[in-house]
């Protein structure tokens, strides 16, 4: 039996980086995965790639009726929902002087906006079974970064949500437990963009790597094995927590 034998998972983001590698070790342990992205293409790859049952659905995160039909289309094909991953995130570089408001409503509206949606849209589906969600937040959420102010404020809005949301689902018996999950650099296309943009992007790279103790990049695959933990049942008495992966990196 799989970690998540039987279990139906909607994953956002799930074209590529993290939200790929969730939603492939998700189906691997044995649950039955929804991979939503705006991405068709990435989305439908990778769908194809695991085969049925599991199934592409394209969702822009920041869309309320998007994620009702996501949501209905999930029931009508599993007739249950028990882990939601929202991983679908987006960053922008630019200090408070620098950066514009449009790009900062835009990343608070894929990152904070989207997992508001999710979480709300989530939560009636899962009352009759109880569930669990999984929220991705970021290192940046617990600590500033002077360059990307609109993604730290996004992502500590994620920290601060999901205790929210656990809170209420724990008052009103639901068992629906709800986590957040901080990783640092992490080797995925959004992080390999920002180091192929930089000015030196060599010196940014060994940057990265030296930010975390370890002294390397995180893998998505590491994110996506502590996710698969908070999906299981194995993390029944978790919820409203903070969970970093970041090499160490507040550790100091």
């Amino acid at each position: 039996m799989g970690r998540v034998e039987g279990k139906v998972a909607i994953v956002t983001g799930a074209a590529s980086g993290i939200g790929k590698a969730c939603a492939m070790v998700l189906a691997r342990e044995g649950a039955r995965v929804v991979l939503a992205d705006r991405n068709e293409a990435g989305g439908r790859a990778v769908a194809e790639t695991l085969g049925p049952p599991h199934v592409f659905r394209a969702l822009d995160v920041t869309d309320e009726a998007g994620w009702a039909a996501t949501i209905a289309d999930t029931l009508r094909l599993f007739e249950r929902l028990d882990i939601l991953v929202n991983a679908a995130g987006v960053g922008v570089v630019g200090d408070i002087e620098s950066l514009s408001l449009a790009e900062w409503r835009f990343v608070h509206a894929v990152n904070s906006d989207g997992v508001f949606l999710g979480c709300r849209a989530a939560i009636p589906a899962m009352t009759a079974t109880g569930g669990s969600i999984i929220n991705l937040s970021s290192v940046a959420g617990l600590i500033g970064d002077p360059d990307m102010p609109a993604y730290c404020a996004s992502k500590g809005a994620v920290r601060m949500l999901t205790k929210s949301v656990a809170l209420h689902c724990a008052r009103r018996g639901y068992r629906i437990r709800c986590n957040s999950v901080h990783p640092s650099f992490i080797a995925t296309p959004m992080v390999e963009a920002l180091i192929a943009t930089a000015e030196d992007p060599v010196k940014t790279r060994k940057a990265l790597e030296r930010a975390a103790p370890l002294g390397h990049l995180g893998e998505a695959d590491d994110v996506a094995n502590l996710v698969l933990y908070l999906a299981s049942d194995e993390s029944k008495f978790t919820t409203g927590a903070e969970h970093v992966i970041d090499g160490g990196l507040t550790a100091r």
